[in-house]
């Protein structure tokens, strides 16, 4: 797959995307494996927790290949979900998707951002890191399917 930078279309989360981050999602294997319906909470503005959710897409094809969700308890938001489709991996896309979430929670007013991520997914933690992204901590056990320590990283946003 070819993808050109300026090609890469970033927008809101529609309904008449779940298909295609499900589809990226299931083929991922560290991907969240979030359900339709919890998708459909993450983007219904009467949802407990206000999120941003984003998805990039080609924009002469529309195909989407990748997305992102960060939820919000101001004045901080955590990185709940982010998975670029494997052909569209290393390719500026997950930095595109960040760039322009860091740019909305800046309007919101947001000064931190968190994530957890498991300590043998040493691409994701090299990706964070590269997007300024500070070890702050460990989780011990914190995952599941296999138990594994979760590493947490900080953002300041400010």
């Amino acid at each position: 797959m070819s993808i050109d930078a300026e090609k890469i279309e970033i927008r809101p989360l529609e309904p008449e995307d779940f298909d295609a981050i499900l589809g990226i999602a299931e083929i991922l294997e560290e991907a969240p494996r979030w359900t339709r319906e919890q998708y459909d909470e993450v983007i219904r503005a009467d949802s407990a927790r206000p999120r941003i959710t984003l998805v990039a897409s080609i924009s002469t094809s529309r195909e989407l290949i990748g997305f992102v969700i960060a939820g919000m308890v101001a004045p901080d938001a955590e990185l709940e979900s982010i998975a670029v489709a494997a052909q569209a991996q290393r390719r500026g896309v997950g930095s595109r998707l960040l760039g322009a979430l860091y740019g909305e929670l800046r309007q919101l007013g947001i000064e931190e951002l968190h994530l957890e991520v498991r300590e043998s997914n040493q691409a994701a933690i090299r990706f964070y890191q590269a997007q300024n992204f500070k070890q702050i901590g460990v989780r011990p056990r914190y995952y599941v399917d296999p138990v594994e320590d979760a590493i947490l990283m900080n953002l300041d946003l400010r």
